[in-house]
């Protein structure tokens, strides 16, 4: 028997409610700030992977790939790695200098500095 149920990936950064809004661009859902503190929000995505935002005053970026480490990256499957690209610059992201499998997956960082990738999935996944 589990002793708990997974509930979300929560990311530190320094302004909760606005990096909540660029992933909720990318992957749809509903933004639930906190009702106890702006210090705290919460995207419910529509697959119920839900990802949590918390106000660190000092955040510092990783760098990837050379940088200080990553605790950790977020993933998004696509069926067009162009299109992908485009929309997320388009909301802030940047593309990551160093791209070990362009044709495969691709590197950026949100606008807090939190690197994730877009992943082509096919229609045979």
């Amino acid at each position: 028997m589990p002793i708990a149920e997974f509930a979300l990936v929560a990311l530190d950064c320094p302004e909760p409610a606005a990096l909540a809004a660029f992933y909720q661009s990318i992957v749809g859902g509903e933004i639930k700030a906190s009702t106890a503190s702006a210090e705290w929000v919460r995207l419910q995505t529509p697959s119920g992977s839900d990802l949590g935002f918390q106000r660190d005053p000092g955040y510092t970026a990783p760098e990837w790939p050379d940088g200080p480490p990553q605790q950790a990256h977020l993933d998004f499957d696509v069926p067009d790695l162009d299109a992908g690209e485009r929309a997320v610059i388009a909301l802030g992201a940047e593309r990551a200098t160093t791209q070990p499998s362009p044709d495969e997956w691709r590197v950026f960082t949100d606008p807090a500095g939190h690197p994730f990738c877009l992943c082509l999935v096919s229609g045979d996944d």
